[in-house]
């Protein structure tokens, strides 16, 4: 801890109190507790809550004359930084190097009265050596990332004594045998190797920005897979013979029941990796060769609600910002599992957050704890269906209403009522596009009438990957070799000749040619034409037609404005949205 710092005559307690940091009674409380206890002060005064440990940290470089550094905020570090020093002498040292200006090296450490390591640098590199002091968890979390994870899981499963005739292949559990010991299952869960390896899992997708954990037997493997932005990846698994243990471990976390091996379950789990909470919904099912587990990681830090950071073009989000500030009627935003739909109404929702507005939801699950907006979670099994909920919450005051999804006839006639009623109600629907939203709530049994009465706006949404920005290569491709994809020559200017980009795959984007994902929209705002095209029931797609000539931006479309724009690939274009 950044407290060893040798701070001359004066002792740490002192000194803090001495400029105003912490008063004499709180030093004495913690020197008391050191006392009995023992420990360093300065993680007795943050445990004690006396103070935090980004002011002790720049107090601390202030008495070194050093700057104190967040690693968590700072930006990335270049390659060629990371690569001047060996990961033995990062991991021995606490320290991590950060920058490099012309001769001089900025290293960060947790106690920069380290002259010895500084020396050791100097010699090293032949850079001068500045100094910045940052926390040890932040430092350990960034050599873990530049790094790579101490203890892979190669390292872990040399740990594992192998058995006389372990190496043979494990059966697979027998349905009769499903009720194995209890006591036995949370001692397989509990083996220190298993707590390892499910940690190395969860901390690897994190480490990875996945969004999901795919754990999956099979008769005599198991594969772990991870989803990066919205497309599956392999990574290395653990043997089969360490599958029921994994599970049991991560039931464990979830708080399940972990002799259940027949039935479907769900629950969550909370982790703290690298500083930051993450949430994960688990989801446990039954295959014929064991338990698949599927996480889902929520992390809050990832959430943008900011809606010009989604990625709605231009005149697509004043259409969709105009019609959200409306004080009454029905919002649907469209698409399929995975497609972002949350992400949207989580950022519409924080923008219209206002002291003067009651906003109230019902989730199925509550994914993101927004400040300031009463969230409630949908539970079937008691009765707290969508519909159920709904209809509570009219008898709540609210201004705004999300309905995390209209599954059926019933929730759909309550979100209408609420509308007709003067609230203004959010909710999801599955649909290929933003018009068939209409013509879905009509095989559903509600009344075109009351459809064009209430609904105002639907959107329909994808996500495509975006390039790479440290492997981003331009090409150019001919016109002709693109136009059958929807793109028009009012669109490229007419020019012959179209530079492209792609990804040539890197370190930093795990060799994918992808960093990250951004929304293409359809948003369609329900004019009077296409009103009275709902109340004749026509079909979608001259439904479509009216909102295309009344200026609708289709998924194609703007999927191509992010192809031109070089944000995107061809690839990624084909892969999300289908030809008009």
């Amino acid at each position: 801890m950044a407290d060893e710092v040798k701070l001359g005559k004066k002792r740490l307690g002192d000194l803090l109190v001495e400029v105003g940091i912490i008063t004499e009674e709180q030093l004495q409380t913690a020197l008391q507790e050191q006392k009995e206890r023992g420990g360093k002060l300065g993680q007795i005064l943050m445990a004690m809550g006396f103070i935090t440990e980004d002011v002790l940290l720049a107090f601390l470089g202030k008495q070194c004359n050093v700057s104190y550094v967040s690693l968590n905020e700072y930006g990335e570090i270049p390659d060629n930084v990371i690569k001047m020093v060996p990961e033995t002498i990062v991991r021995n040292q606490k320290l991590l190097p950060i920058a490099l200006n012309g001769n001089e090296l900025t290293v960060a450490m947790s106690d920069p009265a380290n002259v010895f390591a500084i020396d050791d640098l100097k010699m090293m590199t032949g850079k001068n050596i500045k100094v910045v002091i940052a926390s040890e968890a932040e430092i350990k979390n960034a050599i873990d990332k530049y790094y790579g994870a101490k203890g892979s899981m190669q390292d872990i499963l040399r740990e594992i004594e192998t058995p006389e005739g372990a190496d043979e292949e494990v059966e697979v559990v027998k349905e009769e045998d499903a009720g194995k010991d209890i006591i036995a299952l949370e001692a397989e869960g509990e083996d220190a190797p298993v707590i390892k390896i499910a940690n190395l899992i969860l901390s690897g997708a994190v480490s990875a920005g996945a969004s999901d954990i795919h754990i999956e037997p099979f008769e005599k493997t198991l594969r772990v897979r991870y989803r990066i932005d919205g497309v599956l990846h392999e990574v290395t698994a653990p043997p089969k013979k360490l599958q029921n243990a994994l599970v049991s471990r991560l039931k464990i976390m979830a708080k399940l029941d972990i002799a259940e091996h027949r039935l479907p379950q769900d629950g969550r789990i909370k982790i703290k990796v690298q500083n930051r909470e993450i949430d994960l919904r688990v989801s446990v099912l039954p295959t014929a060769f064991g338990e698949k587990v599927v996480m889902r990681l929520l992390d809050p830090e990832s959430l943008k609600l900011d809606l010009t950071q989604l990625g709605f073009e231009e005149e697509t989000l004043k259409v969709y910002q105009k019609n959200i500030e409306v004080p009454y009627g029905i919002i649907l935003v469209t698409g399929p599992t995975g497609s972002g739909k949350s992400t949207t109404l989580y950022s519409t929702l924080a923008n219209l957050n206002k002291p003067e507005v009651n906003i109230v939801t019902i989730e199925d699950p509550v994914e993101y704890v927004l400040e300031g907006i009463n969230q409630v979670q949908a539970n079937a099994e008691i009765g707290l269906t969508f519909a159920e909920g709904l209809r509570s919450f009219l008898r709540q005051d609210p201004d705004i209403i999300m309905v995390g999804e209209i599954r059926d006839t019933e929730t759909a006639e309550i979100a209408i009522n609420a509308a007709l009623t003067g609230h203004l109600v959010f909710s999801t629907l599955h649909t290929n596009d933003a018009p068939g939203a209409m013509t879905r709530l009509n095989n559903m049994g509600i009344e075109p009438f009351l459809t064009t009465s209430t609904v105002i706006m639907v959107i329909a949404q994808r996500l495509v990957r975006i390039i790479c920005p440290k492997c981003k290569e331009e090409f150019e491709v001919d016109y002709d070799k693109i136009k059958h994809l929807g793109v028009t020559p009012e669109m490229v200017d007419g020019k012959t000749k179209i530079t492209l980009a792609r990804g040539t795959g890197c370190d930093f984007c795990s060799n994918t040619g992808y960093k990250g994902r951004k929304a293409c929209f359809e948003v369609m705002e329900v004019s009077d034409k296409i009103r009275d095209l709902v109340l004749e029931r026509a079909p979608t797609h001259l439904i479509k037609q009216v909102a295309r000539e009344e200026g609708m931006i289709t998924l194609r479309e703007a999927a191509l404005r992010k192809l031109l724009r070089q944000e995107t690939t061809l690839e990624e274009v084909l892969r999300v949205t289908f030809t008009e």
